[in-house]
């Protein structure tokens, strides 16, 4: 009898337990059935997107005399101007302008990345760290923050909990992020996979210092050793010219 009564009692708290349970449970069902139908490799968005791209992206190249896809990239992030840019190489040493994208949102203010949550869009020199092909804001890649130059001022400041999980991406929101919108998004992942991600420089900078500088206003609430790590961006800035 009281066997029966122990099972009894199980079955319920297990029927309680599903209960509550059940809308975790479909949650975690539906994101695996998504990654099986949807779950995508690099190679399989290039198939998808290679030849939209270069009907989009080879009249530019051409008009620059530069073969594509090229052999040296980039990219350029102007948070005040909302701009992306793309800038290519033969050679790997003269780079020409081939286009610009409107950054469509942007988090954060004028200023370098800090820690995680504080919704800033880094600044400073980077790399292209990965290619994300299923992405939540349909394809994105990743930029190497915080790198070395990060963490060395971090520690010196006894800063710890950087943050990470910087992307270009898709789509039009962001909350550290750069969105540039689907269409812009499948130019940069199909370019940066077939000129290879380790051919890339990512120079994100407050403004476009060829054009502007910041103003007193503008440095008065930034760290000392931003006049440094400025000072790096122009001088990257500087070997770029549309003329």
């Amino acid at each position: 009898m009281m066997k029966r009564k122990y099972i009894l009692l199980l079955l319920f708290i297990s029927a309680i337990c599903l209960f509550i349970c059940w809308p975790f449970i479909q949650r975690k069902a539906f994101s695996v059935k998504q990654y099986l139908k949807e779950g995508k490799t690099v190679e399989d968005r290039l198939n998808e997107f290679s030849e939209v791209v270069k009907k989009r992206l080879i009249p530019y190249f051409d008009k620059q005399n530069i073969k594509y896809p090229p052999q040296k990239l980039i990219f350029v992030g102007l948070k005040k101007e909302a701009n992306f840019e793309i800038w290519a190489s033969n050679s790997g040493n003269e780079f020409k302008f081939i286009r610009s994208y409107p950054i469509l949102a942007a988090s954060g203010k004028i200023g370098p990345k800090l820690k995680e949550g504080d919704l800033q869009v880094p600044e400073g020199i980077y790399k292209v760290e990965s290619l994300n092909p299923n992405s939540s804001f349909h394809l994105s890649l990743k930029i190497n923050y915080p790198n070395s130059f990060d963490k060395e001022i971090a520690s010196k400041e006894g800063r710890s909990n950087l943050g990470g999980d910087i992307f270009i991406h898709g789509n039009a929101v962001s909350i550290g992020c750069l969105a540039i919108g689907d269409e812009a998004a499948e130019d940069f992942f199909v370019l940066a996979t077939e000129a290879g991600i380790d051919n890339i420089k990512v120079i994100l900078s407050p403004l476009d210092f060829r054009k502007s500088h910041l103003t007193y206003e503008d440095l008065s609430h930034l760290p000392e050793w931003c006049n440094n790590l400025y000072s790096n961006i122009k001088s990257e800035l500087n070997y770029l010219s549309e003329n």
